[in-house]
């Protein structure tokens, strides 16, 4: 019984083989998810809109600084630059953090979810992380109907970019 499995999976293997060189390669998603689940292969997968989730984390703290978006481009610029880079939704455009402000975030490590859609980024802020100035983006809590801020909140009226 053995030798039959063989053999069938043998005619199996030269059947999708001879199908491939026809049509081209054949898309086995159960493969392709273990694949990215568990692999050693980077391969992210980008949303429709060809985003990535990027959370900003305190490579000292442990804070969450900030959450934005990186497509190809912003993965790459990061990469290469160890500085962070995101894309702009508002601005349509690729966007280096800090790059108007100073307050760039020096990346020193990213780790990966398990499907590879979504990056944390351990991050040495030099400066605040927050466009209002304040040192994470996560400075207010829910309470009741309304928001109650929390330690580092900023100034009235202060932006940085």
């Amino acid at each position: 019984m053995g030798s039959v499995v063989i053999v069938q999976q043998g005619l199996l293997t030269e059947a999708r083989r001879m199908i491939e060189e026809r049509i081209g390669p054949i898309f086995d998603a159960q493969n392709e998810a273990t694949r990215r689940e568990q692999g050693l292969a980077f391969s992210p997968k980008f949303d429709a809109a060809g985003l990535l989730t990027a959370i900003a984390q305190s490579a000292d703290s442990g804070e969450i600084l900030m959450v934005a978006f990186m497509d190809r481009e912003a993965l790459e610029a990061t990469l290469q630059t160890g500085l962070a880079h995101f894309h702009s939704r508002s601005r349509a455009r690729l966007w280096k953090k800090g790059e108007s402000s100073g307050h760039v975030l020096h990346v020193e490590q990213i780790l990966v979810d398990c499907d590879q859609d979504a990056l944390v980024l351990k991050v040495r802020p030099a400066g605040p992380a927050c466009h209002t100035g304040a040192p994470t983006c996560f400075y207010r809590a829910i309470e009741g109907n309304g928001l109650t801020r929390i330690g580092g909140g900023p100034g009235l009226g202060r932006r940085h970019g």
